[in-house]
């Protein structure tokens, strides 16, 4: 599958491709010599690499992707464990991952009677097992000519795996080219499937965008779900009109007929439902991005768990992105006040930031979560299957605050089971 894509592509549209392995297996190397850069620092001693490190580059033929190296999974010690800890974060964000294993040079490390994964590497095949994430082997070595014990690792990991290794020289580049054909081939069939408006919109269609302009809006710039949606509806040769909810009470007179849809901030629902006209159906970049970056049908669940919820209730809120909190914050402030509002001032709310998800979410009622502007849908799915595996109910803002204006059923896209995002 290839990728149309331009080089500027907002890290979460890439295909992220995570690379793993133990202590000085290569990795970094690896990672250097597959984007042409010094982007990890290579050095003998254990444990160089510490939180994962992240490179952007475009492949041809494949397009743009997002190398991520790890440190190494063997790690030890405290802070060797909240290494590992990071790595295993970073797992949840691959779309693919590159597995190394290191040849000593006319021998196999650690080995006396021929290749067998260690405790570690079996973990971890089965963490990617578990997750459902492609694996590409790849035997690196670091001498000027294959060692023989190459061909016997590879051999085992052909019965351990049922797949045949690709083997690199990571110092010399030798078999990168290998590892691009092998990633081709691994891309999941439904990545960059998705659209963001889905069956929302006909080719054509006139739709209306409603985008506030507050303090959390950068200057001079649109948030990116904004500018997502606006270049995937000139795509699709729409007819768009941009206004803010102060001014579309104005917009709406100048047009001839009203449009088709209209997408507004969330924030905004109450007002933009007032003056929407009979006829344009209504949602938010929110309630799109929870389909187009997640589960809409668990979302909208979710959403109508909050019905069952009492003053008792504890609540995880769930920001993709650390920020300085704005005094009128929609996550921090504006999600919590309309949650007291409807179920009352006893309810305890936290705040999860960035990549800091609890891995033990059974203490909450549920978990409501931004849009996810800046994850993959990768990375989103996997918190979705995080929250559902330990039975915790899960949504996003958007449905949230449509629940709160008691309009949700009236601003989804079409109808929960039936959504279909090509």
């Amino acid at each position: 599958m290839t990728s149309n894509l331009p080089d500027g592509t907002p890290s979460s549209e890439r295909l992220h491709i995570i690379v793993l392995g133990k202590r000085n297996s290569g990795k970094s190397s690896l990672v250097n010599a597959m984007t042409g850069q010094e982007t990890s620092v290579v050095s003998a001693v254990p444990g160089t690499t510490t939180d994962p490190v992240r490179k952007a580059m475009e492949i041809s033929g494949i397009g743009p992707c997002l190398f991520i190296d790890t440190a190494g999974f063997d790690d030890i010690g405290e802070v060797g464990e909240m290494r590992v800890g990071s790595t295993l974060k970073a797992v949840g964000q691959a779309d693919i991952a590159i597995f190394v294993f290191k040849v000593g040079v006319g021998e196999m490390e650690g080995c006396e009677k021929g290749y067998e994964c260690d405790a570690d590497e079996r973990l971890w095949l089965g963490i990617l097992k578990e997750k459902g994430i492609p694996v590409i082997h790849v035997i690196n070595h670091g001498s000027d000519e294959m060692p023989a014990g190459c061909r016997i690792l590879a051999d085992d990991i052909r019965k351990i795996t049922g797949e045949t290794p690709v083997i690199v020289n990571a110092v010399t580049g030798s078999g990168v080219r290998s590892i691009f054909k092998a990633i081709l081939g691994k891309i999941p069939e439904d990545f960059g499937a998705q659209t963001i408006t889905g069956d929302m919109v006909s080719d054509g269609d006139c739709v209306m965008l409603v985008m506030p302009q507050d303090i959390q809006a950068p200057k001079g710039r649109l948030i990116l779900p904004q500018v997502q949606t606006l270049r995937e509806l000139l795509d699709r040769h729409c007819q768009v009109v941009c206004c803010t909810p102060e001014n579309m009470q104005a917009a709406l007179d100048r047009l001839s007929c009203p449009p088709d849809l209209i997408i507004t901030d969330s924030q905004a629902f109450g007002e933009v439902w007032r003056m929407r006209p009979e006829g344009s159906r209504l949602t938010s970049f929110s309630i799109l991005f929870a389909a187009y970056k997640g589960d809409l049908q668990v979302f909208y669940d979710g959403a109508r768990h909050l019905d069952r919820l009492d003053g008792s209730a504890r609540i995880l809120i769930a920001e993709a992105c650390t920020h300085a909190p704005a005094s009128e914050d929609i996550g921090r402030v504006k999600i919590p006040r309309m949650l007291r509002q409807r179920l009352g001032e006893g309810i305890s709310i936290d705040i999860a930031a960035g990549k800091d998800f609890p891995a033990d979410l059974s203490c909450y009622d549920i978990i409501i979560h931004c849009g996810a502007c800046m994850f993959n849908r990768k990375y989103v799915m996997d918190r979705i299957a995080s929250a559902t595996g330990q039975e915790v109910h899960i949504t996003n803002y958007g449905m949230t605050i449509a629940w709160a204006k008691g309009i949700l059923d009236k601003v989804i896209p079409i109808r929960p089971g039936c959504v279909s995002h090509r």
